[in-house]
Formats: structure tokens, sequence, C-alpha cells
């Protein structure tokens, strides 16, 4: 990784806010971790050249958190999240407040269409290379902040959170975890495809077929099964993007790299945590699914085979912040899995976006 040209792009980025044009989010912290990670960090000052110049200015904070459960979702307090996560990373390890936070904002999973914790992920992901980098550990502040003032629930995933059991390694024999693929070709879709996610997941409410097919992903009984659980999912996502993303190109992205945010965090995780967390990663998916995914598949495209170096290459040529971060998680899926299919859904996020 470009160690100091990341630095040096969170310090620009930091000065801008989480979100621009009254809700869009900054893909920027995001774009430039995986640029950076995967050896493009000469593309990473002129890309932020360019992108710098939409976003807004760090919003300012109204009063201090003092309740926060009062706080979360509210994006007016946005400012005043930021600057909690600040003076608490400076007070305390990392992985102490994200383990104390994670289970907070893990109901509310949707936050930003789901950048609030792809966001942490990439941070997470930076941090672990480097514990105790300054600018590392802002960029955790303001993602863990973003998602709170952003905090949104899936409905129905509350139920669902409440199911999973307690965990331990020992608790159950190790067997091959949950069936994501048939859980996933199961999700109904709404009716009314159409305005802004905060919209259309309203709409699940309404569609009798919703919360059976939510629950019908078995809990993950061990740790190991929800490792397990989160590399199908993922691996499974970025196989329906090449079936249904010709509806949705950008928006059926984050259907694929939300839970590849979570898996990513997992090893900053206690494991006691890991279950519930392929629990919510599966909810973000399957929602983004109904909302954006339509009823009828096409056959998968038929993209010019790459090897990962070079499906990484053309995303970031493309530059498109979406585009980079499918490439990103998809070759993370690819190197679990070994599915050359998975590469083809990066070079289609390039043709569509």
């Amino acid at each position: 990784m470009s160690d100091g040209i990341l630095d040096e792009a969170y310090e620009r980025l930091h000065r801008t806010g989480p979100e621009y044009e009254g809700w869009l989010s900054n893909h920027g912290p995001m774009a430039v971790e995986a640029l950076a990670r995967h050896g493009h960090g000469q593309r990473v000052h002129r890309w932020l050249d360019d992108y710098l110049t939409r976003l807004d200015e760090l919003p300012r904070g109204l009063r201090p958190i003092d309740d926060w459960r009062a706080a979360l979702g509210d994006a007016k307090r946005a400012g005043d999240w930021l600057a909690y996560f600040d003076r608490h990373l400076r007070e305390q390890p990392w992985r102490d407040v994200l383990g104390t936070w994670w289970p907070r904002l893990l109901p509310g999973i949707a936050a930003g269409a789901t950048h609030g914790v792809i966001r942490v992920g990439h941070a997470v992901r930076a941090l672990h290379l480097h514990d105790a980098n300054p600018q590392r550990l802002t960029e955790l502040g303001q993602a863990l902040g973003y998602w709170a003032a952003r905090w949104q629930p899936v409905p129905g995933a509350d139920r669902l959170l409440a199911s999973v059991p307690s965990t331990t390694p020992e608790a159950h024999p190790d067997t091959a975890g949950p069936d994501v693929a048939a859980a996933l070709a199961g999700v109904p879709r709404i009716d009314d495809q159409t305005g802004g996610i905060r919209d259309r997941l309203g709409r699940l409410v309404g569609v009798p077929r919703w919360e059976p097919a939510l629950a019908a992903l078995r809990p993950a009984r061990t740790p190991a099964e929800a490792e397990r659980g989160l590399v199908s999912l993922v691996h499974r996502a970025g196989l329906d993007y090449l079936r249904f993303a010709h509806a949705e190109p950008v928006m059926l992205v984050h259907a694929v790299t939300a839970p590849t945010a979570v898996l990513r965090t997992l090893p900053a995780l206690d494991r006691a945590l890991w279950a519930p967390s392929l629990a919510a990663a599966w909810a973000a998916t399957a929602a983004v699914t109904s909302v954006y995914a339509p009823t009828a598949a096409i056959a998968p495209p038929s993209v010019t085979a790459a090897t990962p170096a070079e499906v990484f290459a053309r995303a970031a040529r493309h530059g498109d912040a979406h585009v980079v971060k499918l490439a990103d998680a998809v070759l993370d899926a690819h190197a679990a899995s070994g599915d050359q299919r998975l590469l083809d859904a990066a070079g289609y996020a390039g043709q569509l976006i």
C-alpha cells in the first residue's frame, strides 16, 4: 500500500463532510484506500483533485452528544457525532471503541445506503496495517460518526438480530453454515422501485413475503459459520450483480460492498459479534436486492478475461468510485473462492456505469 499517499489523501478529505448535496455519500475515503491498497497510489491525488470539487465542508456541531440513543440517526447531529468519536479515539484504543460501538450501530446498517458500514470497513482495513496512525484513527472516527448520524434499520432486521443465538466455538459441530444462495434466491421484490433508498426501504414493511425471506437464512451457530456465511454472501451477491445490475448498476454495488466491509471488520471484533454481524450484513444485502434488483434476471454478460491485477487496473482507469470499490470487493471474493466470474462483475460495472 502507498502509505504516505493514503495518509495525505485522508488529510485532504478530513476537511470535508461525510455527505454532499444534502445526502449523497462522500466516497472519497473509501475509494482512495482501495486505490492505494492495490498499488495505484499515483492516481490518488489526481483523482482527489477532481472529486474534492463536489464535496461540502466538514459539518459544524450543535452540542455535545450526551444521550447517544436519542441522537442515533439524527443527521443534523453529524458534526456532533464526528467530534464524539474523534474524542473517544484519542482517549481509548480504537479496537475498544469499535468493540463498544459495533453492536450499537449494527442494527442501523442501512445508514447512508450502507455507506456507514462500508466506510468503517475500509478504515479498519487501513488501521490493521498502521495501528496508531493519526490520520487513520481520524478516518475511523469520521466513518463511525457518519454511521451513527445516518443510523437506519432494515425493516424486520431487529427480530432477525434478536434471534441470533450466543455463539462459542464449542457450542455446535462445525458445519457448512447457512445456505446463502437459497436464501438470496428467495428474496422478494418491492412493486414500486422508484425514489431513493430510504423511501424504498420503507416499502418493505408492506411486502408480505419480506420477513419470512429475511428469516430464511439460518443464524450462524459458531463464529466460523458466521465467517463462512459472510464469504458466501459476498460471493453470491457478486454473481447476482452479473444477473441484475443492468437495472441499477450503481445501487446494486452495495449488495456486495456492504457485506465485504463487515467481513473485513471481523478480525478486529470479539468473536461473539461475528454471528450478529452476518445477520446484519444479510439483512443489508437482502434489502438492497429487494428494492433495486428486477424480478427477471438476464444471462451474465461475456467480459474479456483478465487477471485480478488487470481487473483492478481497469477499474482505476475508469475512475468511478463505485467501480473502484466493487473491483476491490470482488478481488477479495475471488481470492477466497477462485471463481473467475466474480472478476467479470467488476468489468461489467465498468461497462454499465
